[in-house]
């Protein structure tokens, strides 16, 4: 559920986990180990597992097998998983007693990259996941932005949007996490500052349905200083035309723009979030007008 565009330079695990297992035919061949000799991961950034997409891979698997090994790490007690939760996970609900793995012994810091990257490549974690796995880098590894931005294949500013998530209160989040919210909504309801505005806007865009859109609009009207977000009149219509401009410029930007009319003509909106990347913005806005 992830949207944001991916960066395209920088190496690193944003290569993918092809990337990151060694290309020797030895090492590659994958060994078939007892799943009851498997461990969780202890960073798995995923919390949440569908029931309904394990089920049907566990049937899929009891049907053809596992057809991709999983990643381990070998360990004193037996091997840790780094990446492939779900199929182990659907493998014992097969009914299987071992599953194809390739060895490797890496590092703490590359098993959360490498189940991160996975995730992320597969669209499987939710915001919050995402951002709390990149939290971790920041925290636990000393990775700054740009290093994890660099590492998992996103942009700085993508990392910068995912974390703020973060500092949304315990309900908002929680929306969030249960679908009942986008990303993009939670994004906008994150840039006003009051804890109280932001629960209050999360629960009129859950009761009445708004797009990211009227979100946006709402959240300025907040911010404007009216007491409570209105979601008629036709300033916070959705224009289809304007939001295919605004992604489009989001997209070449690689940060959050809006359109906002006027009778007679309107602005363009372009948002930054610290110097480094205001610096950016000005570089790509000055070179492309040259």
């Amino acid at each position: 559920m992830t949207s944001a565009a991916r960066s395209g330079g920088g190496g690193g695990l944003g290569r993918g986990l092809a990337a990151l297992i060694p290309t020797r035919s030895s090492e590659l061949s994958a060994t078939e180990i007892p799943l009851s000799r498997i461990q969780r991961s202890r960073h798995q950034p995923r919390h949440r597992f569908d029931e309904q997409e394990l089920a049907s891979l566990a049937a899929s698997i009891a049907e053809h097998g596992v057809l991709q090994p999983v990643l381990v790490s070998e360990t004193l007690d037996g091997y840790e998983l780094i990446a492939g939760e779900r199929r182990v996970r659907a493998a014992e609900r097969a009914g299987l007693r071992s599953v194809p793995a390739v060895v490797r012994q890496v590092a703490d810091r590359e098993r959360l990259e490498l189940a991160l990257v996975e995730n992320i490549q597969r669209s499987d974690l939710n915001p919050l996941e995402e951002a709390e796995a990149y939290r971790e880098l920041a925290q636990t590894f000393g990775l700054a932005q740009e290093e994890i931005a660099r590492r998992v294949g996103r942009s700085r500013p993508t990392i910068a949007n995912s974390l703020r998530l973060l500092t949304l209160p315990d309900s908002v989040r929680a929306s969030l996490s249960d679908g009942l919210l986008s990303e993009g909504h939670a994004r906008a309801i994150a840039g006003l500052e009051s804890p109280n505005q932001q629960e209050q806007l999360a629960g009129v865009v859950v009761a009445r349905g708004l797009s990211v859109r009227q979100t946006e609009e709402l959240a300025r009207r907040l911010k404007r200083g009216f007491a409570e977000p209105e979601v008629s009149g036709r300033e916070i219509r959705a224009d289809p035309d304007s939001e295919r401009l605004e992604a489009d410029l989001r997209s070449a930007l690689g940060t959050k723009v809006s359109l906002q009319s006027a009778r007679k003509g309107g602005r363009i909106v372009i948002e930054y979030y610290d110097s480094d990347e205001l610096n950016r913005l000005c570089d790509r806005l000055l070179g492309a007008g040259a």
